[in-house]
């Protein structure tokens, strides 16, 4: 086959075949979305006379709980707490942790925000998120969050730029920031050497703190229906995967065996 115009459903789910045999379901079905996608804008662009991608499917698969570590109130407190303030980077990542922690963002979103997406409205500091998609979300900033983002932005130097980005580097042997966006790779190396370095075992991520923050909210008597609203979920069913209420009743349900 030479030309992606010759591309049949035959061929797609052959390919698919082919990749259940040594990729995990969930990574067959994200790969196919992808096909999907790409085909539908061949044919948007007139390309291909259809997408031969949208009567494949996918292997099957389900869950009810998602694969995301998470960190208890009390764990993410004593993280929080442990980082020195007292340095320019000490500020950063404390601040963007609590924003992924507490208005629940993505770490592609976060990264991406600029100085003027926090701003002032009635009277409570606001985030503006830039989510999947192109979706943009707003939150109001819990007061913690809020305290955390006014000393960041009045100790960094750069809060009279609102185009420039929110989250910076730190300049070489300066200690300084740059102008450039924090990378998302850098932002994962520094997770895992704060948890370190506060002496949390659980081995997190970026994506830790979103989930962190949805099941401390549902804990503390938030419904599912808001929390899908602020984690800019298109579905409740999206949310429950990051509900990890479960594991603690599975914990004490553990407990009980005794001999």
């Amino acid at each position: 086959m030479t030309a992606i115009t010759a591309v049949q459903p035959l061929h797609v789910a052959a390919w698919i075949e082919l990749q259940t045999q040594t990729l995990s379901a969930p990574t067959v079905k994200q790969r196919l979305a992808a096909i999907r996608r790409l085909f539908d804008w061949l044919v948007t662009g007139q390309i291909v006379p259809h997408n031969p991608a949208a009567s494949v499917r996918g292997p099957s698969h389900t869950t009810k709980h998602g694969k995301t570590p998470v960190l208890d109130a009390a764990e993410a407190h004593q993280l929080l707490d442990s980082i020195d303030v007292t340095t320019p980077i000490g500020l950063r990542d404390r601040a963007l942790i609590a924003l992924m922690v507490f208005s629940f963002a993505r770490i592609g979103a976060a990264l991406a925000m600029r100085v003027g997406d926090v701003y002032v409205q009635n009277r409570r500091l606001w985030v503006r998120l830039r989510e999947k998609c192109g979706k943009r979300h707003e939150m109001p900033c819990h007061h913690t969050l809020e305290a955390y983002l006014h000393e960041y932005l009045e100790r960094s130097g750069f809060a009279g730029d609102p185009k420039g980005p929110l989250f910076r580097t730190i300049r070489r042997g300066t200690g300084q920031f740059s102008d450039a966006a924090l990378p998302q790779a850098n932002a994962y190396a520094m997770v895992g050497r704060r948890a370190r370095a506060a002496g949390i075992g659980t081995a997190i991520g970026n994506h830790t703190f979103r989930a962190t923050g949805i099941t401390a909210y549902l804990k503390n008597g938030g419904t599912l229906e808001n929390a899908a609203a602020m984690a800019n979920h298109a579905s409740t069913r999206t949310t429950q995967l990051y509900d990890c209420r479960r594991d603690d009743i599975t914990v004490d349900e553990v407990e009980r065996i005794r001999l």
